[in-house]
C-alpha cells in the first residue's frame, strides 16, 4: 500500500493569500478606524437622535473590521485574531487611509468625512460582492454594502441640511468638504498588492470606481449649494503605516482596556 502527502500549496496561491491578507487588513483598519472615531462623538452629538444614530453607525463599522480583520489573520499565517489585530499592534502597523483617522472636528467636519467615505465603501462593497470568488467575501461585501448605504443616506441628508440651512450652517459645511477632500485619493490607490489580487480575479481594486464616486458625491454636493473642493495637495501615507499626529492618542484610546488588563476576558 502507498500513501501520498497533501501537495503543498503553490507559490501563487500563497502569494496570493498573503496579498488578500494584507489588502483585507487595510479595509479591517478603516472600518475599525473610524468606528473608533465615530465613538468619540457619544455623549456629545448635537442631538440625542445623532448620538443614537452615530453609535449605530460606528458599531456596523466595528462589525464590518471584525469580519474583515478574522479574514486577514487568517490569511497571513500568523494565527492572529481580530483581537490581536486590533490590541497589540503599534500604531505604526496599521494600515488605515488617513481619512479615517482625521479627528472629527465639529459636526460638519465629520459630516464631509462621512460623506466621502460612505459613497466609496458603498461602490467597493458592491463591487467585492459581485466580483470575489470567494463566497465569504462575497458575502460579507453584500452585505456591508447594504449597510453602508444607509450611512451613506445619513451623510447624505446632512450635508444637504447644513448647505441649505443658515448662512453660518453653509459655511461649515464647505469647510469640512475643504478639510477632508485633500485626504480622499488615498481611497482608490492601487499598488502592485491590488494590482496582482485585480489581475488574478481575487478581488477587485477599488481604482475604477473613482469617477462614479467623484459623479455621486458631486451631486449631493452640489444640490446642497456648496462646492466641490479642487485641493492642490493629496494626502498619502496610512496605507504605509505613516499617520498624522492625532493617530497615536485615538491607538492608546483604543487599546487602553486591553494592555491595562492583558489577557482579560468579559
Amino acid at each position: 500500500m502507498t500513501t501520498t502527502r497533501d501537495a503543498a500549496p503553490a507559490p501563487e496561491a500563497l502569494r496570493t493569500d498573503a496579498d488578500l491578507a494584507v489588502h483585507l487588513l487595510r479595509l479591517g483598519d478603516d472600518a475599525l478606524v473610524l468606528g473608533q472615531r465615530l465613538c468619540q462623538w457619544i455623549t456629545r452629538a448635537p442631538t440625542i437622535e445623532e448620538d443614537l444614530a452615530l453609535s449605530n453607525i460606528a458599531l456596523d463599522l466595528v462589525g464590518h473590521a471584525r469580519t474583515l480583520l478574522t479574514l486577514s489573520g487568517r490569511l497571513d499565517g500568523t494565527g492572529r485574531t481580530e483581537d490581536d489585530l486590533a490590541f497589540t499592534r503599534a500604531d505604526r502597523e496599521f494600515t488605515n487611509a488617513l481619512l479615517t483617522e482625521l479627528p472629527n472636528g465639529d459636526f460638519a467636519v465629520t459630516v464631509a468625512r462621512q460623506l466621502a467615505y460612505t459613497h466609496y465603501a458603498v461602490l467597493y462593497y458592491e463591487a467585492l460582492a459581485a466580483g470575489c470568488a470567494d463566497a465569504e467575501l462575497a458575502g460579507f461585501g453584500a452585505r456591508a454594502a447594504k449597510e453602508v448605504a444607509f450611512h451613506r443616506l445619513h451623510a447624505d441628508n446632512w450635508t444637504r441640511r447644513l448647505g441649505l440651512g443658515t448662512p453660518e450652517s453653509a459655511r461649515r459645511m464647505q469647510a469640512g468638504l475643504d478639510r477632508v477632500w485633500p485626504y480622499t485619493a488615498e481611497l482608490f490607490d492601487e499598488d502592485d498588492v491590488l494590482r496582482r489580487l485585480a489581475a488574478a480575479g481575487t478581488v477587485p481594486s477599488p481604482a475604477p470606481s473613482r469617477p462614479l464616486w467623484e459623479q455621486r458625491v458631486s451631486e449631493v454636493v452640489t444640490r446642497a449649494g456648496l462646492t466641490v473642493p479642487e485641493p492642490r495637495w493629496q494626502a498619502r501615507g496610512g496605507r504605509a503605516g505613516l499617520h498624522t499626529e492625532e493617530f497615536g492618542p485615538l491607538v492608546a484610546e483604543l487599546q487602553s482596556v486591553r494592555r491595562q488588563f492583558p489577557g482579560g476576558t468579559w
